[in-house]
C-alpha cells in the first residue's frame, strides 16, 4: 500500500548502510571479493522498493505518490552521497583498483572494478571536505528540482482537455478515434461530446487525421508549451536552476561543462563528437526535408 513506501525506503537505506559499514570495517586487506563483490550485494531491498515505486509512480501516479517522491528524492540523494563520499570505502576500492593488473580478473570483474572506481571519482571522492559538502548540497537541490520538473510536466499532461461539441469538427477522424474521444468525454461527465488530450494515444491520431486546422494548432501548441505557460506549473525557473547547478557541479568535479561530465561515460566521450554525429544526420536530412517541403507547398497551392 502507499503508506508502506516511505518506511520501506528508509529501511532499505538503513540495511544498505549496515552492509556498507561491514565492508568498511573489515579488518582484512581490500580484495576484489571483500570490497567490489561485497558492494554488488548491498542494497537489494532498496533497489526492489525503488524499482516498484518508480514504475508505479511513472505509470499510475497520484498526489500521494508524488508527495512520497518529493520526500524520498533528497533522502536518496543524501544516502548515495554518503556512500560515494565515504573516504574509508573509497580507499578500499582505490587499493583494489591500483593493483588490478596483478589480480588476474575476468573481463567482467575488471569492468566492474573500473566502473566502481570511476563512479566514485565522478561522484567527488577525490574532493576536499569543503567541496564534498557543497557537492552534497548541489545533489540534494537537483534531486528536488528534478522531481518538481517531472511533476509539473505530468500535471500539464493531465490538465489539458480539448472539448469538441460539434460533429463537423470531427471530420477526417476514424471511427475508433471518435469512439475513444466520446468515452474520454463520458469519463469527464461530458456525455454527448468528444474530448482530446495531449496524451499521445489521443493527440497523435488527431494531428494525423483531423481536417480542422485550428483545432490541430490548438492541441499541438498545448503539447509543445508544457511547463511554459507562466503559471504555477511553469518550469522555466526550475530549468534555469537545474542548469546553473549542473554547471557548478561540473566545475567542482573538474569538467569544462556539464556535457563533458555526462559524455565521459558515453560513446561520444566529448561534446564535439556529438556534433559530428548529428551533422552526419542533419545535413542529408535537411536536404531531404527541403525537397519534401517544396512538394508539400505545391500540394497546398493546388488545394487552395
Amino acid at each position: 500500500k502507499e503508506e508502506h513506501y516511505l518506511p520501506a525506503f528508509k529501511e532499505g537505506m538503513e540495511l544498505q548502510n549496515m552492509e556498507i559499514e561491514a565492508i568498511v570495517n573489515n579488518p582484512e586487506a581490500p580484495t576484489f571479493e571483500n570490497t567490489i563483490e561485497a558492494m554488488e550485494s548491498t542494497g537489494s531491498l532498496l533497489r526492489k522498493v525503488s524499482n516498484v515505486f518508480g514504475v508505479l509512480n511513472n505509470s499510475m501516479t497520484n498526489d500521494n505518490m508524488q508527495k512520497i517522491a518529493k520526500e524520498v528524492a533528497p533522502l536518496e540523494s543524501k544516502h548515495w552521497d554518503n556512500i560515494r563520499l565515504n573516504e574509508k570505502l573509497f580507499q578500499r576500492i582505490k587499493a583494489v583498483y591500483e593493483q588490478k593488473d596483478k589480480l588476474d580478473l575476468a573481463t567482467e570483474q575488471n569492468t566492474l572494478l573500473v566502473k566502481y572506481y570511476k563512479d566514485f571519482v565522478r561522484s567527488g571522492a577525490n574532493l576536499d571536505e569543503e567541496k564534498k559538502a557543497r557537492l552534497k548540497e548541489i545533489n540534494q537541490e537537483l534531486s528536488i528540482l528534478t522531481v518538481k520538473f517531472g511533476e509539473n510536466v505530468l500535471k500539464e499532461n493531465n490538465r489539458f482537455a480539448m472539448v469538441i461539441n460539434k460533429e463537423e469538427d470531427l471530420a477526417g477522424l476514424t471511427k475508433a478515434v471518435i469512439t475513444g474521444a466520446a468515452q474520454a468525454a463520458k469519463e469527464r461527465g461530458q456525455e454527448g461530446k468528444w474530448v482530446f488530450t495531449i496524451h499521445r494515444p489521443s493527440m497523435i491520431p488527431f494531428l494525423q487525421s483531423s481536417e480542422n486546422r485550428a483545432l490541430r494548432e490548438k492541441i499541438f501548441k498545448a503539447y509543445i508549451n508544457k511547463g511554459n505557460n507562466n503559471d504555477e506549473l511553469d518550469n522555466k525557473n526550475n530549468l534555469a536552476k537545474i542548469a546553473a547547478l549542473r554547471v557548478e557541479r561540473a566545475d567542482l568535479l573538474g569538467y569544462k561543462t556539464h556535457a563533458d561530465y555526462v559524455l565521459e561515460n558515453n560513446m561520444a566521450k566529448k561534446p564535439e563528437n556529438v556534433y559530428k554525429f548529428l551533422d552526419q544526420l542533419w545535413k542529408p536530412a535537411l536536404k531531404m526535408a527541403k525537397g519534401k517541403a517544396k512538394e508539400l507547398q505545391e500540394m497546398i497551392r493546388k488545394e487552395g
